[in-house]
C-alpha cells in the first residue's frame, strides 16, 4: 500500500442513489444525522428549509432534488453534510456518508460529458479507485451565485 503524499486529495465520500460522490474535507464542517428541518416558504424546490444546529441556523438542500434524482424517504443512514460555501455554511442531505479517503491526484480524470443524472457543470472530475468510481463535486457550481444569495436571505 502506498503512503499518502501531498498530492493526494482527502475527501468525504457519500452516496446518492447508487452513485458515490466526493467532496474535499477542507469544505466539510461536519456530518450530522437527520435533524428536524423548518420549511421556509418561497424558496427553491431543492431547499428543504433550515436547521438549528448548536444555535446556528443553517440552510439545508436536498442533493437528490438538486440533481433531479427521484426522492426517497429519509432513513437511518440519511445524513446532513455541513459544507462551507463562499462565506456561509449549508447542509447537504445525502443518502449516506460512507468514509473519508485519500485519492491520489493521478487517479482523478476530467469529467466525461455525461454522468448519470448529474449535470457535468457540477463535477470537478472522476476518480477511479479499485472497483469504485467517485464523482468529485464542485460545490461552488452546485449552487449558482443567485441561489447562494437566496440561501443567505433564508438564513436571515
Amino acid at each position: 500500500m502506498k503512503s499518502s503524499s501531498a498530492l493526494d486529495k482527502k475527501v468525504i465520500v457519500f452516496q446518492l442513489k447508487d452513485e458515490e460522490f466526493a467532496v474535499s474535507v477542507q469544505q466539510v464542517g461536519g456530518i450530522e444525522r437527520m435533524l428536524p428541518i423548518t420549511r421556509v416558504p418561497q424558496t427553491a424546490e431543492f431547499v428543504k428549509g433550515v436547521i438549528n444546529l448548536r444555535g446556528v441556523v443553517t440552510p439545508v438542500i436536498d442533493l437528490r432534488k438538486r440533481f433531479d434524482i427521484e426522492e426517497i424517504p429519509y432513513d437511518e443512514s440519511t445524513r446532513i453534510i455541513l459544507v462551507h460555501l463562499d462565506d456561509m455554511e449549508v447542509g447537504l442531505i445525502v443518502d449516506a456518508a460512507n468514509d473519508v479517503i485519500d485519492i491520489p491526484e493521478d487517479a482523478i480524470e476530467p469529467a466525461p460529458d455525461v454522468i448519470g443524472a448529474v449535470n457535468v457543470d457540477y463535477i470537478d472530475g472522476v476518480a477511479k479507485l479499485d472497483n469504485r468510481l467517485l464523482i468529485l463535486l464542485n460545490l461552488n457550481c452546485v449552487l449558482s451565485n443567485d441561489e447562494v444569495d437566496d440561501l443567505k436571505s433564508v438564513k436571515g
